[in-house]
């Protein structure tokens, strides 16, 4: 990351600068939400139609910022002295500007890529092949644009071996300011196709602009059996080196002399300085086949000793911000493209969708709004759209947006053709979503093809089959219970604070917050503060405490009210702060103090500087003081859970002296309370035990949590096989093998694998076989009745976390916590 003076800053892009102090600045920043690092950070102050950076200044100011690059000063800001102000006529140029003079201090090499379609996979592919092998700095995804690229150009340093940025434009002009900016040593143009056409005049006016990126680098890389890229290389890329792929001409540098497709892979064949050779990519559409054939040969010059690299392309994963395929309801498969929307691209998804018709009965459905970035006129652009409708033999078309229904007579497919195409137009999103077509969709392949503002997102969430077969079920009846059997442990003024971080151990924090809320429990206690605000915006509205507040998160604290536990001297003066700056008075805050459990909290020889801070300030209330038990669950630690207990004490009595406030006070966890429930004070944490797990041998807890999964298959080994990876576990006997949907991705532990643990089947405990894989795990079902669709239970009735934990030597909190977001919750009561 770049680190320049701000004397140096101004001298770049400003002749008129006032600077107060001379600050080192690491961080730009554009978008006054994002402050983190204030003292290192410089503020550009855009003017736009929509809105004005400068009406930011003051509350930025508030925060701890004091540089700025701004084109005028607010009158609420002029009175400032000590600010850093640089003035310029435009923050953009400003910016770019400064983004340039850094990018002339870099003399690693930068690949630029450009380009209508692939740019974003090809830069994220890249970084899947070569990242293991060299240091590589990219561009973030999105970061491709006027502001985007000099913010990614000033994260570049000379540590890396390779820098890779994306640049877009959307009309003319955009691109010079660009190249000034990357000055790349390489380049790849991945495709022209319409995408974004509007601001061009043709598709020779586009090429000639986006090769204004290439200017002035040494090496360029493209597809030469693109005619109208080649022709321009031709005449003006004379001086460059010139790195070109074909399936046509076998005198490229990389030929492409076969591309064989089967059902899930691709295999692609080449050759490459006289070297016959292959890969294989697990995709199967035109799209994914073209973006990998770029980056074969950009792998093959960057770094032709990549080491197995059949490997590596077989393993690409695909990129999430493109095209993507998840299940659907009533059998359905949603192809969800609506992140880029022109023809080329249309036609392209379309090949993926009717490739992936594995049920050759599946209706195909093509929901299609309106496309905004053609270059010719509407009646011509969407009577070529019919065309490669009718082409591509589409079962039903749904068309959404006013130029849609107006040109729908160009989809008046006669009854007489060959294949009969069904049509609707409905005007926007909304009226489609109301008229509840959607709801009859079944067994269909459907594929969602909108520009950004038709929101097709509503669409596909209504789509979107929402059931893994990997469930964990979580009885709220058993939370109720547990809730209440603490509650009997306790007298009655004592107030209980439910943990419900970590996503609720697991189980989901929104439902189990409104169960305990509807309880009347006191208090909730999160990790961080956007789990507050995520309870918050689900309508709890109880008191919650974050236990690890950070500062780049106070805004949200302070915007949901959150209560966040203090801890140490830095985090109290900027909270404090924050909450001066915002004018309020006696925000509630909880003082952790440090006992004997040497994590986090204040120890003794801090509470008096800590008191008079707290004396000398109107903003802040002390709402608790707490600590942490270190071993309330382990009876061999009973005399230093004592010890903690008694300093405790102490320190809450001179804080309260000396202060001469009163507040509550709290130590217990859930063992706490069932082992020591003397000193139970004003309040306890309610956490583990909330979810079942208990210190004690015997109690009346209830299981919570169910961890289940569906049978994929049956089969019969033989005895002597081996099942699973590795061949680890050889069967000792004829056995019937079943395959379930779940793995260690879900958060099934591989170490439960080869007979370690088990799974309940149809009332029966199996053993599982073999090393649990990612997706799978197999269990020998030998003796039982089960059929493929049966579900078994991995822990909850029957295997009892408490075990499992102790068999993998580890903490119920750890099994809980692991069930990953894959997996649905379902949540059930009698």
């Amino acid at each position: 990351m770049a680190k320049y003076s701000i004397k140096e800053i101004a001298s770049v892009i400003s002749k008129n600068a006032v600077i107060s102090k001379d600050l080192y600045i690491r961080y730009l920043l554009t978008d006054s939400r994002s402050l983190s690092y204030p003292q290192e950070s410089l503020f550009f102050a855009f003017k736009t139609l929509h809105n004005d950076g400068h009406k930011y200044l003051l509350s930025l100011y508030e925060r701890g910022l004091r540089n700025f690059v701004v084109q005028y000063l607010p009158s609420d800001f002029v009175d400032k002295d000590d600010i850093n102000i640089i003035l310029v006529q435009d923050s953009l140029e400003a910016l770019q500007s400064l983004a340039a003079y850094h990018r002339q201090h870099i003399a690693a090499p930068i690949l630029a890529i450009t380009g209508s379609n692939g740019k974003t996979v090809v830069k994220e592919w890249l970084y899947q092949l070569l990242g293991s092998e060299l240091k590589i700095l990219r561009s973030p995804r999105s970061y491709n644009s006027q502001i985007g690229v000099p913010l990614s150009v000033w994260q570049l340093n000379d540590e890396m071996a390779l820098g890779i940025i994306e640049a877009g434009i959307s009309t003319t002009h955009e691109m010079q300011s660009l190249e000034t900016i990357i000055s790349p040593s390489m380049g790849l143009l991945t495709n022209i196709g319409e995408a974004h056409q509007e601001g061009f005049l043709s598709k020779g006016e586009k090429i000639i602009n986006k090769m204004n990126l290439f200017i002035g680098c040494e090496t360029f890389f493209y597809n030469a059996d693109d005619y109208a890229i080649a022709h321009y290389v031709s005449h003006n890329f004379i001086d460059k080196k010139i790195k070109k792929y074909s399936r046509k001409d076998k005198k490229a540098d990389l030929y492409i002399s076969k591309v064989d497709i089967s059902s899930e892979i691709t295999y692609i064949s080449y050759l490459f300085k006289g070297n016959e050779n292959s890969i294989s990519i697990p995709f199967t559409d035109a799209a994914s086949i073209e973006n990998a054939i770029q980056c074969l040969l950009l792998v093959l010059y960057l770094h032709p000793n990549i080491t197995d690299i059949q490997n590596k392309f077989l393993s690409l994963e695909p990129v999430e911000m493109r095209l993507e395929v998840k299940k659907g309801i009533a059998h359905c498969t949603i192809i969800n493209d609506a992140y880029n929307s022109d023809i080329n691209s249309l036609e392209i998804a379309l090949d993926f969708m009717l490739r992936r018709s594995f049920d050759k009965k599946a209706q195909t459905i093509l929901i299609l709004s309106d496309i905004l970035q053609s270059g010719i006129s509407p009646h011509e652009y969407y009577r070529a759209l019919a065309s490669i409708v009718k082409a591509k033999k589409v079962d039903r078309l749904i068309g959404i947006g006013t130029f849609m229904s107006r040109y729908q007579s160009e989809f008046d497919f006669k009854e007489n053709d060959t294949h009969t195409i069904h049509t609707d137009f409905y005007i926007d999103t909304e009226q489609f979503l109301r008229a509840g077509a959607w709801r009859s969709f079944a067994n269909s392949l459907i594929l969602l093809k909108g520009s950004r503002q038709f929101a097709f997102e509503k669409i596909a969430s209504l789509l979107e089959e929402k059931v893994h077969q990997t469930v964990l079920e979580v009885d709220l009846d058993a939370i109720v219970h547990n809730f209440k059997y603490f509650r009997s442990l306790l007298k009655s003024p004592t107030k209980i604070i439910a943990m419900v971080k970590a996503f609720g151990y697991g189980m989901g924090s929104y439902e189990l917050a409104k169960t305990l809320q509807d309880q009347g429990c006191d208090y909730l206690a999160v990790a961080v503060a956007d789990e507050g605000a995520s309870l918050r915006q689900e309508g709890i509205t109880m008191p919650i405490i974050v236990m690890n507040p950070e500062q780049g998160a106070f805004n949200t604290l302070l915007d949901y009210r959150l209560e966040p536990e203090i801890y140490s001297f830095k985090l109290l003066d900027t909270f404090r702060l924050e909450v001066q700056a915002r004018a309020l008075e006696d925000y509630p805050i909880h003082l952790k103090l440090d006992t004997g459990m040497h994590r986090l909290g204040f120890e003794t020889k801090d509470l008096p500087l800590l008191v008079n801070k707290l004396k000398e300030q109107g903003e802040l209330k002390l709402s608790s003081v707490f600590t942490h038990l270190a071993g309330t669950d382990v009876a061999e630690e009973d005399k230093y859970t004592e010890m903690q207990v008694n300093s405790f004490i102490d320190d809450v009595d001179f804080i309260e002296q000396s202060l001469g406030v009163s507040f509550m006070r709290h130590v217990l966890n859930s063992a706490g309370i069932e082992r020591f429930a003397k000193y139970q004070f004003d309040m306890v944490r309610l956490g583990i035990g909330l979810y079942g797990v208990s210190a004690l041998a015997e109690n009346n807890l209830r299981e919570v949590a169910f961890l289940k999964a569906s049978i994929l298959s049956i089969k019969s080994v033989k005895k002597g096989e081996a099942v699973g990876y590795n061949r680890r576990e050889i069967m000792q006997h004829d056995a019937l093998i079943a395959c379930f949907s779940i793995g260690y991705a879900d958060g099934l532990d591989r170490r439960l694998g080869n007979g370690r643990g088990g799974a309940i089947v149809n009332g029966t405990l199996c053993p599982l076989v073999g090393n649990i894989c990612m997706d799978l795990c197999m269990v020998d079902i030998t003796g039982v009745v089960a059929k493929e669709g049966d579900s078994a239970i991995f822990f909850g009735k029957g295997i009892s976390i408490h075990a499992m934990a102790k068999q993998l030597e580890t903490i119920p909190y750890e099994i809980l916590t692991s069930v990953s977001s894959r997996v649905k919750r379902i949540y059930f009561k009698e």
